[in-house]
């Protein structure tokens, strides 16, 4: 008998319709709203630091209320400057969000969406304190999911490829972030990752297709929060941390079809 492996294409619903929504609000924007009603949608929206200086948000004429505080720390995450803009971010999504899914759940996916996507929001205010300019799109809740992914993605029999890997790659015990960060592929996807958006911040490196600036801190910031908060969303059980013996070191590892996935 053979492995069952899952259909490239079968990305979890909830993912789906995420990229439906997305898709929906853009069209709606693109095509039937006046730029008067796009304003005002923007304003509603967006997540827009000056809003939370009260005098500012009077001068711009945007609210600032608090529900209107509350709710743009996520629902930013929904809107997208263009088309490039939404393309690109769907297929990130697709693979990084699709492995979070299938081991989260749809809940879990949802509120590990919106936590990120609120880190990234506060990773730009701390820095933009009163700037004016609207932030969009679901790059630093796709960060998170790009975080949250590392965590397990590359332990033995995990779904390191994310293309025909069946269910059980994805549940594959975790290991602790500091024995992670011991795995040199760990450390080079994070140094390529933080690398690159570096380079974004400092005007380096510009997304084809996108005129509009990089909010690169929002990245990080969602990225941070995906890697941090993992444990508190992950439903399966870790691995626990190497335990020392009698003698003051590590206990070796004992072969066996039985045991947990080797640390590597």
């Amino acid at each position: 008998m053979t492995k069952r492996s899952e259909p490239i294409f079968n990305v979890p619903a909830i993912v789906l319709a995420v990229i439906v929504v997305c898709l929906v609000v853009h069209l709606v924007r693109t095509y039937l709203f006046t730029d008067a009603d796009d304003d005002a949608f923007l304003s509603l929206f967006a997540f827009i630091p000056a809003r939370y200086d009260h005098a500012l948000a009077l001068r711009m004429g945007i609210p600032d209320n608090w529900a209107c505080d509350l709710w743009t720390l996520v629902t930013y995450a929904f809107i997208h400057g263009s088309w490039m803009h939404l393309v690109l971010n769907t297929v990130w999504l697709l693979p990084f969000g699709s492995a979070v899914a299938r081991r989260f759940g749809s809940w879990r996916f949802l509120a590990f969406f919106a936590v990120t996507a609120i880190a990234g929001a506060l990773a730009h205010l701390v820095t933009h304190l009163d700037a004016e300019q609207a932030v969009i799109g679901a790059s630093g809740a796709i960060s998170g999911f790009m975080a949250a992914a590392t965590r397990f993605a590359f332990q033995r029999n995990g779904p390191l490829s994310f293309i025909g890997a069946d269910d059980e790659a994805y549940r594959v015990p975790a290991v602790p972030l500091a024995a992670a960060l011991r795995d040199k592929r760990i450390v080079v996807f994070l140094g390529m990752w933080f690398g690159l958006n570096i380079l974004f911040g400092i005007g380096t490196l510009a997304v084809p297709g996108i005129d509009q600036q990089v909010a690169w801190q929002a990245h990080i910031g969602g990225f941070l929060a995906g890697l941090l908060l993992f444990p508190l969303f992950d439903p399966v059980v870790a691995l626990a941390p190497p335990a020392l013996d009698g003698s003051g070191g590590e206990e070796q590892p004992v072969e066996s079809d039985d045991a947990p996935p080797a640390i590597e």
